[in-house]
């Protein structure tokens, strides 16, 4: 009976420790989030402070390519404000990644070169 007793605590602490290892989905919240689905950012505007970086979190299994610049209707716009951090980054299915610091006051322009017409801005105070 204490043999059994011992199993079942050993079976119990295992459980635990496994259970707080575990990850699931994206769970990534990051410094001043966006939220990406298949085809937009769920926001078109983030304002952040200077220096501050800001986290790209793909909610979706469609792959984003972030980089500076804009759409045109169906026109890519690529451009690097002054002051912008350079930007070129992969966001694989349910990943993230991060851009910045952003060390300028400003306005600075953002787009997926992939999905027509995704694009945001982030506002530097």
């Amino acid at each position: 009976m204490k043999k059994l007793f011992g199993i079942f605590i050993m079976l119990s602490l295992f459980t635990v420790i496994i259970s707080a290892c575990a990850v699931g989905g994206n769970t990534a919240t990051g410094p001043n989030p966006v939220h990406m689905d298949s085809m937009s950012f769920k926001v078109l505007s983030i304002t952040i402070k200077k220096g501050q970086v800001v986290t790209f979190i793909n909610d979706e299994v469609t792959p984003h390519t972030v980089v500076n610049g804009t759409w045109d209707d169906s026109t890519q716009k690529p451009g690097v404000e002054s002051g912008a951090p350079k930007t070129n980054i992969q966001v694989d299915g349910y990943g993230s990644g991060t851009v910045g610091p952003f060390n300028t006051s400003g306005t600075f322009k953002l787009f997926c070169t992939l999905h027509p017409g995704m694009k945001m801005t982030v506002v530097v105070k």
